[in-house]
């Protein structure tokens, strides 16, 4: 699981900066956590993280002001929880 922890790091890496490109802000919210999730939750398994979206400094709560990011987070190999009406949780192998 290593390898899948590193490369999802990675990823993470690659969206953050992308955010950055749109001139958006975000802060962490739920990474590694085994509580306050479903069961065998990728939270637990270190393969997936919730953001906290910014938009000119405003906070976004909506799956639909993540889709930007959610769509590039899938072009680059990544699930995106907005398919399942989760916006903020971008997550690898699940």
């Amino acid at each position: 699981m290593n390898k899948d922890q590193i490369k999802f790091t990675q990823m993470i890496g690659l969206l953050i900066g992308y955010a950055n490109l749109l001139g958006y802000g975000l802060t962490f919210s739920d990474a590694y956590a085994t509580t306050g999730h479903i069961k065998n939750s990728f939270h637990g398994k270190r393969l997936a993280v919730d953001f906290n979206l910014f938009i000119d400094g405003v906070y976004q709560e909506t799956t639909e002001a993540h889709e930007p990011l959610g769509l590039y987070w899938e072009l680059i190999g990544g699930t995106w929880g907005g398919r399942f009406n989760d916006g903020n949780h971008y997550s690898y192998l699940e």
